[in-house]
């Protein structure tokens, strides 16, 4: 009996593993200057940190009191460029901070609000204002000693939806993209790797990519990977800090976010959020265990209901929790800054480029809010070593379905999104206003390809799920990952 060949090696510019922001964004960059790309991820897009955030696209207002001013203005710049690519899934969200007399002084949260409007060019967002909480509506559901705050406005994200839509448009310009597979090996040569990637369902289908460079932007396995699957050397060295949110049902009714300040420093949000409830975090804690199997501790849990109940006139504890998640932040550990604590250290990232052999790039650090500047930045140093001189283009391309006024972004996309939301109201009058919406704020533009040849409720087939009918599963499969 012959033995079954091999099959020879899927051939590519970038192996990129992981499906993280960072991974999906270098994909989409590297696509579409021309390279080719295969990126594996061993669980779901998006499956650890990049869906636990505190689902914001923001400047870091808390980041200027550690003088972080460069990180302040990259991260006010991109919050303008994303939300103009993908208004869809990103939304201006304005923020309230009452104002404890006990911690920092007004005059000085002024200062740092004044810095926070005009640090980086502003279109999008309303200037930052001092509100009297006597007569605001945010001052209703605070007790009465909190009379004075301030506003300012950042914006709010779907931060899983903000990875599938990278991806997805890296596939449809030309990315292999494989979920729930896992890179298992490496062997580097002079000029490429040999990666074996296992699928981490069956184990015994695997098969082999050969590429001209590795990019590893595994997030909080990121130092893990560089020592036991590239074997790049020593092991170098992440800080990993958990950040923790709860979820409870609505404690205010008004469209408006609040940022909290605690004794201890740190900052913790209240935003409202799906299905009529509030998200509550995050924690910023230090952590030392399997990023996989994150969690939250009943002290985290207390910690954030007491925060809640030293502003809020309604009281929360443990029983009213009815939903949390955790992730791992992995943290450059910048060794002048190993005592700051966890919430001070820094948010920035550190691309590494090792060309001893085929190059090996790995990504340290990041945030969400700075992730389309770092692929930009990782493509720029990659494309270098493959001759590629495509300009930079991200910034001047819409995401999928972000495409509402036009082929390019532009303030109307997010200024004029309430009237493309009644456009499709009214196009699709057949359909409930609130799954109208909720098509829009998931697909754009693409709610085209979602209801074509649809023209009633029965057409969208049976509900699988509370709201969620057969035509959306379809499309999910037919189009993108087959995820909801």
């Amino acid at each position: 009996m012959s033995k079954t060949m091999p099959s020879p090696p899927r051939e590519c510019d970038l192996l990129i593993v992981g499906g993280g922001i960072n991974g999906a964004g270098i994909a989409r960059d590297a696509t579409g200057r021309g390279l080719s790309v295969v990126l594996c991820e061993q669980d779901a897009l998006a499956a650890h940190t990049s869906s636990a955030s505190t689902k914001l696209i923001h400047g870091g207002l808390r980041y200027l009191e550690h003088y972080e001013f460069g990180l302040v203005r990259k991260a006010l710049r991109e919050r303008e460029v994303l939300m103009r690519i993908a208004p869809h899934v990103i939304h201006p969200l304005r923020f309230v901070m009452p104002h404890d007399r006990g911690q920092r002084p007004g005059w000085l949260i002024r200062l740092g609000l004044f810095l926070y409007d005009h640090l980086a060019r502003r279109e999008l967002l309303p200037a930052s204002a001092a509100v009297d909480l006597r007569r605001h509506a945010a001052g209703l559901p605070l007790k009465p000693m909190f009379e004075r705050g301030f506003a300012y406005s950042d914006a709010a994200v779907d931060d899983r939806r903000l990875v599938e839509l990278n991806a997805l448009d890296a596939r449809e310009k030309g990315a292999a993209i494989f979920t729930h597979t896992r890179c298992t090996s490496t062997e580097r040569h002079g000029n490429h790797w040999l990666a074996t990637l296992h699928d981490t369902r069956n184990e015994a289908q695997s098969f082999t990519v050969k590429a001209r460079m590795l990019v590893n932007a595994t997030g909080p396995w990121a130092a893990g990977f560089l020592h036991d699957v590239a074997h790049a050397g020593a092991r170098q060295s992440l800080r990993l800090v958990k950040g923790s949110h709860i979820v409870v049902r609505k404690l205010f009714d008004h469209e408006d976010a609040y940022i909290f300040q605690h004794p201890d420093g740190r900052i913790v949000f209240a935003i409202p959020y799906r299905d009529d409830t509030t998200l509550i975090g995050t924690t910023d804690v230090e952590y030392h265990g399997d990023p996989a199997t994150v969690a939250i501790t009943d002290d985290e849990i207390d910690y954030l209901c007491a925060l809640i109940n030293r502003y809020f006139r309604q009281a929360i504890d443990r029983h009213d929790v009815i939903a949390s998640f955790s992730g791992v932040r992995p943290l450059v550990n910048d060794e002048a800054h190993q005592r700051d604590t966890a919430s001070a250290a820094t948010r920035d990232y550190r691309l590494a480029l090792d060309t001893e052999g085929a190059p090996l790039l790995t990504v340290f650090g990041g945030k969400l809010t700075t992730y389309r500047k770092l692929a930009e930045e990782a493509v720029d140093r990659l494309a270098s070593h493959l001759d590629n001189r495509h300009g930079h283009w991200t910034a001047d391309a819409c995401l999928p379905g972000g495409d509402l006024f036009g082929a390019r972004p532009d303030n109307r996309n997010v200024l004029g999104f309430a009237e493309f939301v009644a456009q499709m109201q009214a196009r699709y009058d057949w359909l409930p206003p609130t799954l109208v919406e909720r098509y829009v704020h998931r697909y754009g533009t693409r709610i085209h390809v979602l209801l074509a040849g649809r023209q009633s409720m029965q057409e969208l087939g049976i509900e699988t799920a509370p709201g969620v009918f057969a035509a959306e599963t379809d499309y999910l499969v037919r189009h993108e990952f087959g995820q909801y």
